[in-house]
């Protein structure tokens, strides 16, 4: 049995880097603080709990490039991956999860497995020997975060990022809203009606907006001067963008139809996602805020079908933390200056459960080489993976550096391709094509 790798954060990518650390043969401690130390946003202390949504996203390998992600995840025997199929729920071509039946499932796994233990206490310091990966995600501690900036010499960067709330679906008025995927996207009727839908029309919208904008909403402290992630933006920082970003973005009403007023054409709609297999929890898509409590219970009652709903969690907002990756980061994934040390998961810049895991993914493998007496190279950036990887670890521009979801735009171009929209789904397909092959290629090396 090799030296002990020690994992600090037992959330999407600390899970899914012991996991693949431990399955090489090295021995792992997950060392995770809560529910000792909680935080703002979790409410357990189990491993990979999901916090901010349900929903891993798009689950197509050849248009998407999460998609694509989530295939090269299976290939690897993603443990998050595994895991997230097992506890799936309806959600058209979106892959949704059970959550609390997830976390505990991953929890099970990681502790059933014999070269894994888990110790709860908090980490403060950067350890100076050993090998170790730091996986804290967007809720590093304090402590911890005073000694990675007091490490790399720099500010650390931040991002506020924001919880939407979850409704009890008895509390919905199904009078009102109706069951439908948007475009009747999916391959059975239950995928076919996986979401919730309130309609508004024109003059509902409109005071919805006004009330949205009046609203009381938290306030940073003196001195916050984070901005906010693109892809998880507040509600209320869209509606200031325009009245009608909303009913462009989350809020859009095509490819749906009014059930009970099928002749009606909503002015915009707001769609609830399942959010637990039994049917009775609903999180309200695109909805994250920084309103106050009491308001948001006031507002979303305006949301027609919702006048009664009953919240089984309010939204919130929490501040985030990563660091500047493709300074402090060397194609291994470690910090230049204590190679020693890995980082994974949204600390390192990634955004997204899916991109966490992934991370983490990579981090223990590359981890568990070097262990072992083995050498392995990150995948190539033709891949889900190993795009995400290069964009962190030198490929972004280090001064303007801010969390990424995967994307095509991160990808090499395929050669011989056309661009322009008009050949945007062979352009896609071509790149996921390329990059199922030589991330299978990259597995195969791997394993000889």
């Amino acid at each position: 049995m090799s030296e002990t790798l020690h994992i600090v954060g037992g959330g999407m990518a600390g899970s899914e880097a012991a996991w693949q650390a431990a399955n090489a043969g090295v021995r792992v401690v997950i060392h995770e603080m809560r529910p000792k130390v909680e935080t703002f946003a979790h409410r357990t202390g189990n491993l990979a709990e999901m916090v901010c949504s349900n929903s891993f996203r798009s689950d197509d390998s050849e248009q998407n490039a999460v998609g694509l992600l989530h295939w090269e995840m299976r290939a690897a025997d993603g443990l998050i991956m595994a895991t997230a199929d097992a506890h799936r729920l309806p959600a058209g071509g979106a892959l949704a999860v059970d959550r609390d039946p997830f976390s505990e499932t991953v929890t099970a796994r990681l502790m059933d497995h014999p070269n894994i233990s888990v110790s709860y206490e908090e980490v403060t310091e950067l350890p100076d020997q050993g090998q170790w990966i730091i996986a804290t995600g967007p809720l590093t501690s304090s402590a911890l975060g005073q000694a990675i900036q007091a490490e790399t010499g720099a500010d650390a960067l931040a991002f506020f990022d924001a919880i939407a709330p979850i409704v009890y679906a008895e509390s919905v008025n199904m009078d009102v809203a109706w069951m439908q995927s948007r475009y009747d996207k999916g391959e059975t009727e239950e995928e076919r009606t996986a979401y919730l839908n309130c309609p508004m029309d024109k003059d509902q919208y409109e005071a919805f907006i006004d009330a949205l904008l009046a609203a009381d909403k938290t306030e940073f402290h003196e001195g916050e001067t984070a901005g906010y992630f693109d892809g998880c933006l507040p509600i209320e920082v869209m509606a200031e963008r325009g009245r009608e970003t909303l009913r462009h973005g989350p809020m859009k009403p095509v490819g749906l139809t009014n059930a009970h007023k099928p002749e009606e054409k909503a002015w915009a709609v707001v769609q609830l996602r399942r959010d637990n297999a039994l049917g009775t929890l609903f999180n309200i898509v695109g909805f994250q805020t920084k309103m106050k409590y009491g308001a948001q219970t006031e507002v979303f009652r305006m949301i027609p079908g919702l006048e009664n709903a009953s919240f089984a969690r309010l939204g919130g907002i929490h501040r985030n933390t990563f660091i500047n990756s493709p300074t402090l980061l060397d194609a291994q994934m470690r910090l230049k200056s204590r190679p020693n040390i890995r980082f994974a998961g949204q600390i390192t810049g990634v955004e997204g459960y899916v991109e966490s895991a992934a991370m983490g993914l990579l981090a223990g493998r590359l981890a568990a080489a070097e262990m072992t007496g083995g050498t392995l190279s990150a995948p190539p950036g033709t891949t889900a993976m190993g795009a995400l990887t290069t964009h962190i670890t030198g490929g972004a521009e280090a001064k303007s550096f801010q969390p990424m979801n995967v994307n095509f735009g991160l990808f090499p171009p395929v050669e011989g391709l056309r661009g322009g929209r008009r050949g945007r789904k062979d352009r896609y397909k071509a790149y996921t094509d390329r990059a199922k092959a030589d991330f299978q290629s990259w597995l195969a090396g791997a394993a000889g």
